[in-house]
């Protein structure tokens, strides 16, 4: 191994160990260290995704590492880039094509599952070791704003690479989803006065999930084509997500209600000692009958 890929691990073994709240402090301080490494660390480390405007059409678009050339940001609306750059790489007319139509789409599924104050965008570029094969990044964040502050930043990279059949298309997605909540905590206890504090739970997940879908590559229509790979990698992209959606729910907010009820419940002691009460007496009655007979006469009961 290399001395910048040992140096390359241990900045990424520094950054998984720091809170996930600073991550982009923690990633600028870690670039003045080592600078010859900016390029490897922003395309390794994930951040929360910025937002841009394309001021030649008016709409937002997200930035990230993959629409990223220089210090320029190209906008999946217009094809440009902000701010503006000559030679800029742009993916094919063909691609450019899929990347219109994958926009529009993502734009539908993000008004399904994330409805307002949400943004999607979609960036393809062509794969030179691939005939026809091509590779994208997928970005959706939402900013919440009711009753409890944070965001939602989701980049899912997709390669799409045809068999050689030209029937069909292998999809390998990598996926990963950074969740961040702040919720303002105020004691509402008559007999107790306390003052206001700050819930702030962060973090990340990454994922893979790899498939091969038909595609009809062979056929000489270019818009069915297209059609079947936004098919193919957005249903790959719904299933993925709405998996990581619940391991997130199980991993944060189940874990932390089971640790904030064993430091403090909003029951009252008398209620505590009537729900054990009966836990007592179920188990009693459990350990007494068989599985069958205790479970006939819960129904009846």
């Amino acid at each position: 191994m290399s001395n910048n890929d040992r140096q390359l691990n241990h900045a990424l073994d520094l950054m998984r160990r720091l809170p996930p709240q600073s991550v982009e402090e923690n990633l600028t301080q870690l670039v003045d260290l080592v600078p010859n490494m900016t390029e490897s660390l922003l395309c390794c480390i994930d951040q929360p995704l910025q937002v841009s405007k394309d001021f030649s059409c008016g709409k937002d678009y997200l930035l990230c590492d993959y629409n990223r050339d220089a210090d320029s940001h190209r906008s999946p609306w217009s094809n440009q880039y902000f701010p503006p750059l000559e030679d800029g790489a742009v993916p094919s007319d063909r691609l450019r094509t899929i990347e219109i139509e994958l926009n529009s789409a993502m734009q539908r599924y993000r008004e399904l599952y994330y409805g307002g104050g949400s943004i999607a965008s979609a960036y393809l570029w062509d794969l030179d070791s691939t005939a026809k094969g091509f590779a994208g990044a997928v970005l959706i964040k939402k900013c919440g704003s009711s009753g409890c502050s944070g965001q939602w930043d989701s980049v899912h990279v997709i390669e799409v690479t045809p068999k050689v059949t030209g029937r069909s298309a292998k999809y390998k997605l990598t996926a990963t989803v950074m969740l961040r909540l702040v919720s303002e905590l105020r004691c509402k206890s008559d007999d107790v006065s306390c003052d206001s504090s700050e819930f702030d739970i962060a973090g990340s997940l990454t994922r893979q999930a790899e498939r091969e879908s038909p595609a009809a590559l062979s056929s000489a229509n270019e818009s069915a084509i297209a059609a079947a790979h936004i098919a193919n990698i957005g249903r790959l992209i719904e299933e993925t997500e709405t998996s990581m959606r619940q391991q997130l729910i199980d991993v944060y907010f189940d874990n932390v209600c089971g640790v904030v009820e064993t430091m403090r419940t909003s029951l009252s002691k008398e209620s505590r000692m009537a729900r054990e009460l009966l836990q007592r007496e179920l188990n009693e009655a459990i350990n007494r009958s068989s599985p069958l007979v205790s479970c006939s006469k819960l129904l009846t009961d």
